[in-house]
């Protein structure tokens, strides 16, 4: 089926209260093993691509530094993977941006074939952010295209997103910022927090999500609650990583226990990223630890090298750059040590989405998602439907 845009599945969020898992990728290759894995559940997939993650995909190696034709590219590139994986998908597949930076970033993605966008406001004062939200949502929206936005402040470091201190966010200021801005869901900040290091005995401030809730619900305002910095951070992932080589110190996560009632309290896209670049570091690590150096290729020997200097580091990007090509298109079937290294990757990718689905409780509601395409939706949004409950 074709991809379609997020708002048919937050509607299915909030009517039978459940959260959907929205996982980070950085390749057609993990891509493919997201889309995989919700399939086997039943469940609808929302795959994410990082601003910064366009411009990796768009082939810039030092994608801290990446320009909007790199985003540009990249944008392509997953787009028109993700669309072609989605035709031959029994399931509702969406392709959301995840943190993107400013308008140009916005537009980059939809040009690419993104289905839903987040534009980043959160470091700006209220009305700026206000105004540059409905900025996006007037584009967005008139393209059949889902919007979140954000409003509160996270610590911690993912990509460019960095901030030492939260700020929680003022329940009553996000009715106000979704009646202003027409968004269709908001990421908060309650307590969670970017990065594998989130600190110890973590309490999520679950109240900030009901009285939000009860206000959107008085008010008659259609809107999810989006959790940023939810990864789980799996202690025996970080052992094995550790055992591998690795130097991970402090690594941890976001509690199942303290997740699972914000769920039920209003908390509806969840999104995970750390959690699949530890699991595919540590199968990676592993991969090469049982090679022996008569099979290694020179990119595989960089791939240890790089591992070897920089133990600390779990981000695939910032190592896997001598197969950078093969690792983002997973077009390369005349080396079968590469080929394993995919599958070990993929492998990662299914093990912790996999786990996320049935903790989040999307299993079984693919059917339940209605399926539209984006001229519908825009029609849709320029009636005006969907805004009130």
């Amino acid at each position: 089926m074709p991809l379609i845009p997020l708002r048919p599945l937050l509607e299915t969020i909030r009517k039978y209260g459940f959260a959907q898992g929205a996982f980070n990728v950085n390749s057609v290759v993990q891509a493919e093993a997201v889309i995989e894995v919700h399939e086997m559940f039943r469940s609808a997939a929302i795959l994410q691509g990082a601003d910064l993650a366009n411009a990796f995909m768009g082939g810039k190696a030092d994608f801290m530094k990446g320009t909007i034709e790199d985003k540009r590219k990249g944008a392509k590139l997953i787009g028109d993977a993700v669309a072609k994986l989605a035709k031959d998908s029994p399931i509702p597949i969406i392709l959301h941006l995840d943190h993107g930076k400013d308008f140009e970033s916005v537009k980059a993605a939809i040009d690419g074939g993104y289905t839903s966008v987040m534009i980043d406001g959160s470091h700006l004062p209220f009305a700026k952010n206000v105004d540059l939200t409905r900025e996006v949502v007037q584009y967005a929206h008139a393209r059949g295209v889902t919007v979140e936005g954000e409003l509160g402040v996270l610590s911690g470091v993912e990509d460019d997103v960095f901030s030492e201190h939260s700020t929680y966010t003022n329940p009553l200021k996000a009715v106000e910022f979704f009646r202003k801005t027409g968004v269709d869901c908001l990421a908060i900040s309650y307590g969670t927090k970017h990065g594998a290091v989130k600190g110890d005995n973590i309490q999520l401030r679950k109240e900030i999500v009901i009285a939000t809730m009860e206000n959107l619900k008085h008010e008659g305002i259609f809107g999810v609650l989006v959790s940023h910095g939810s990864s789980s951070v799996p202690k025996y992932i970080v052992e094995e990583i550790n055992q591998l080589g690795g130097k991970l110190a402090q690594a941890n996560g976001i509690p199942m226990s303290e997740l699972k009632p914000v769920i039920k309290a209003g908390i509806g896209k969840i999104n995970v990223d750390t959690d699949i670049r530890l699991a595919v570091t540590r199968n990676i690590r592993e991969f090469i630890y049982n090679l022996t150096h008569q099979v290694m290729s020179p990119s595989i020997q960089a791939i240890r090298e790089r591992l070897e200097q920089a133990p600390e580091q779990f981000d695939p990007r910032a190592y896997l750059s001598p197969i950078m090509a093969s690792f983002i298109t997973g077009d390369d079937t005349n080396d079968p040590v590469l080929q394993e290294l995919m599958i070990c990757i993929k492998n990662g990718v299914k093990e912790v989405v996999g786990s996320q689905i049935v903790e989040f409780g999307s299993v079984g509601y693919a059917p339940k998602v209605e399926v539209i395409g984006l001229e519908e939706m825009a029609e849709r949004y320029h009636k005006g439907e969907g805004r009130i409950e």
